[in-house]
């Protein structure tokens, strides 16, 4: 059955009404879950697999059967591994349907639908009995319901639900324990995602300095994580003022709370500084003992940063405090880590909370409205002072019509050309010779092999032994609507990627003009120079401010001789993943990608098509 949804048009700002398949949301959902990413993450699935069997080993020892209850089981995976470990039998409960059923047809294709049952209901809705989906309490807990914040999916309510529940007094849990550490920085690159800047602008009187609103500058912020890939971030964006502290754990095996909690650590600084911003991940340990650890640390706080684990569905959390303080190298201060069941915030003090009997901040709230209007990257993009100095080198001029190509419902790059259905609106008000700023924009691409990102695309084929070849299959399915066929937004600077190609421009938007009332068309290919994969094509938009003054939200200079990319920090880029991304240039070249690009004036979408020439597809 087809239902019709509506949505906003991010492009023309009209409201469109279109026909969906019923399961379209479930698609979506499929499509866009990080399930490939988990399974093609070795580090964890080695790490729960050795967890398990010493977990197993464990019960068996004590004489009793092993009863595993698997909450989150996605693919069953870590059910099966159960299995294969020796357990007796494996209830596994996943609520999300789609997946439930990809569920039974991966454990009936391995063999173990008679060891594991599949439970489609959430964890808090099972129930325990003679006629209930489970005949008594599981002795062994095993769970990924962890996201980059480690509680941020209620993990805590499902521990709580479950140890009172489901599971029997101190039973076995995989994982056993998980500890969030925290480290202090210093760091303008970061606040600058944060808060915003005075703005300096030169001008025949001298400089000029605009003041950020003093609410704005009061506001404590929004207390939701900003989850990136901290690997990232170069050690000369921040300065360190504490060591890495652990800040609080959560032992699973035992009853655990999700009521709102406080935890400190005293610490004196490394160097005296302005305190803005708290960095923080998590590891887990699989066994009682700790041997079995994994980690989501960055590089500098790794015990082995050659063994380092690329991952998309666990990050690193950055944290800004309420506000900027100044600390001093040698003088003791408590750095406190607050949660609830699904948010954790920081705060810092000069006097033990304990000994002061101070009341536990509450979570902060945004009251400047900016920090809910603005994405952290958009404050970033506002305090780019290069940025800014374009924009008025590009603003001595003559009368004009100027507008920022930045909409908060903008999602893909070219979502920004709004700007031009807004100028073709006012048209009629604009006298002859009025200046358009910008007065054009220009469609980019070029093709990448990523280091990392494609395995968010790439099937998994079987994982650790196990055949999940029907999940491969069922988000193939998912792909299979109209979005998924589009590029898709990446923050590129977290994602590195070489150049197999230069970049090439695809087509230009003549913002002097209004929108035209027919399609723009471009063909053609673009040629790789560089030997490597060929994974997919990158595209971002340029603008034109005038004919001396371009800003760029993808490439911010052109690659080196090795391909590697600088992209902008504060856009997105969009993403166009080929369909065999694991196509190998050779040595040699040139071979070529063959592409059409349309504009669709009506609808202010971009339809996109990308080929691998016959030669290059050869040498996949």
């Amino acid at each position: 059955m087809k239902v019709f949804c509506g949505r906003a048009n991010p492009t023309t700002g009209s409201v469109e009404w279109l026909e969906e398949d019923e399961h379209y949301d479930y698609h979506q959902e499929i499509a866009r879950s990080s399930y490939a990413d988990m399974l093609h993450d070795k580090d964890r699935n080695i790490k729960y697999y050795q967890g398990i069997r010493a977990a197993v080993s464990r019960v068996k020892d004590r004489g009793q059967k092993a009863l595993v209850l698997d909450i989150g089981t996605g693919t069953g995976l870590l059910s099966m591994m159960a299995v294969t470990a020796g357990a007796d039998f494996c209830y596994a409960i996943e609520v999300f349907k789609p997946m439930a059923d990809a569920a039974v047809k991966i454990v009936e294709k391995n063999g173990f639908s008679d060891k594991i049952k599949i439970i489609n209901k959430h964890s808090t809705e099972v129930t325990i009995g003679p006629d209930g989906d489970m005949p008594c309490r599981a002795n062994i807990l095993i769970t990924e319901l962890f996201d980059t914040e480690l509680i941020g999916e209620g993990a805590l309510p499902s521990y709580e639900h479950a140890h009172r529940h489901l599971v029997q007094e101190n039973c076995e849990a995989v994982p056993h324990r998980a500890t969030v550490y925290a480290q202090l920085v210093e760091s303008r690159r970061m606040w600058s995602w944060n808060k915003l800047f005075p703005v300096r602008v030169q001008t025949g009187h001298g400089e000029q300095v605009i003041i950020p609103p003093l609410e704005l500058e009061r506001c404590p912020g929004a207390p939701s994580v900003y989850d990136i890939q901290l690997n990232q971030v170069s050690p000369t964006d921040f300065t360190a003022l504490s060591d890495v502290m652990p800040m609080f754990s959560v032992d699973f095996s035992k009853q655990v709370s999700s009521s709102a909690a406080c935890h400190s650590r005293q610490f004196e600084p490394l160097a005296s500084g302005r305190a803005q911003v708290v960095l923080s991940w998590w590891d887990i340990e699989m066994d009682p003992e700790g041997k079995i650890k994994c980690t989501m640390a960055p590089f500098w706080a790794h015990s082995d940063p050659e063994e380092l684990q690329w991952r998309d569905h666990w990050m690193q959390c950055v944290y800004f405090l309420p506000q900027e303080e100044p600390v001093v190298q040698g003088s003791s201060l408590f750095l406190l880590a607050h949660h609830d069941d699904y948010c954790v915030w920081y705060s810092l003090q000069k006097t033990s909370p304990e000994k002061n009997g101070r009341v536990s901040p509450p979570r902060p709230v945004c009251d400047c409205q900016a920090h809910l209007l603005w994405t952290r990257p958009r404050f970033g993009e506002i305090n780019d002072q290069d940025r800014t100095e374009r924009y008025v080198q590009a603003l001595r001029t003559v009368s004009l019509l100027v507008g920022e190509p930045f909409f908060t419902t903008s999602l893909l790059p070219w979502h920004n050309l709004y700007f031009w259905y807004v100028r073709t609106a006012v048209d009629r008000h604009l006298g002859p010779g009025v200046v358009v700023l910008p007065q054009a924009a220009s469609l980019h691409a070029v093709v990448v092999e990523f280091r990392d990102l494609w395995r968010i695309r790439s099937p998994c084929g079987n994982c650790e032994g196990f055949d999940v070849h029907i999940m491969d299959d069922m988000i193939k399915r998912a792909l299979d609507f109209r979005e998924s066929k589009e590029a898709e937004p990446h923050p590129l600077w977290e994602y590195p990627c070489r150049c197999l190609s230069e970049s090439q421009q695809i087509l230009t938007f003549d913002f002097r003009h209004p929108v035209p009332p027919h399609p723009v068309r471009a063909e053609g290919s673009i040629e790789l120079r560089r030997p490597g994969r060929s994974h997919g094509a990158v595209l971002w938009m340029e603008y034109h401010l005038t004919p001396d003054s371009t800003v760029s939200t993808g490439l911010l200079k052109p690659p080196d001789d090795k391909g590697d990319c600088c992209w902008n920090p504060h856009c997105k880029q969009a993403v166009y993943f080929f369909t065999s991304p694991d196509c190998r240039v050779p040595q040699g070249g040139p071979r070529t990608v063959s592409y059409t690009v349309e504009f669709h004036p009506h609808t202010g979408d971009i339809s996109m098509d990308f080929t691998l020439s016959d030669t290059l597809e050869d040498g996949c």
